[in-house]
């Protein structure tokens, strides 16, 4: 999948910061981060989804999420609320601090169904310590780590194409800019 571009860039801060080059959001995104307490952010990098309920009401969750090849990834158990909400609903929201952005990626959540994917992405989460196996199209996790949102295991994956961006400056020289990505 090619990663898409900005078509369309404003800046939303209002006491004179340049616009955010999506080229340091891209980057920031590709080098990672990790969820490892004490590791950065207020104590570790958490990615947060927001999910809307069949009745509209907002739901959040932290999880896992990785960034690749300019999609987030992340899993869920099929039982849970944010699955189910996928479910009923696409579009959600996907949040993390970084060190040098906050930043909030608008999209919609489409299940990865083909094996190659599925292995593709539990290969990411075994470079990170996990124990994964793919077993009837979806991640068998076992590790040292705890991920209470994801449900039991096995979870299935979830891409998120990022159709818009907003980037707010955590360092020098700050500032606010949004993307709409195509």
């Amino acid at each position: 999948m090619a990663a898409k571009q900005p078509i369309a860039e404003r800046n939303l801060d209002g006491y004179g910061a340049p616009v955010i080059p999506w080229a340091k959001v891209r980057e920031t995104l590709e080098e990672g981060w990790t969820q490892r307490p004490a590791s950065g952010g207020p104590g570790r990098h958490t990615c947060w989804l927001a999910t809307a309920r069949p009745d509209g009401t907002p739901h959040v969750m932290p999880l896992g999420a990785r960034w690749v090849d300019g999609a987030f990834y992340f899993t869920a158990g099929v039982t849970t609320r944010k699955a189910q909400n996928l479910v009923n609903n696409p579009h959600c929201v996907i949040t993390v601090a970084t060190r040098a952005f906050d930043l909030v990626v608008e999209g919609e959540a489409a299940m990865v169904t083909d094996e190659a994917g599925i292995e593709r992405i539990g290969d990411l989460y075994k470079s990170q310590g996990w124990q994964p196996s793919v077993r009837n199209g979806a991640l068998v996790v076992g590790g040292e780590f705890s991920a209470p949102s994801a449900g039991p295991s096995p979870w299935n994956v979830y891409e998120v194409i990022p159709a818009t961006v907003f980037a707010f400056g955590a360092a020098e020289p700050y500032g606010a800019t949004r993307w709409h990505l195509q």
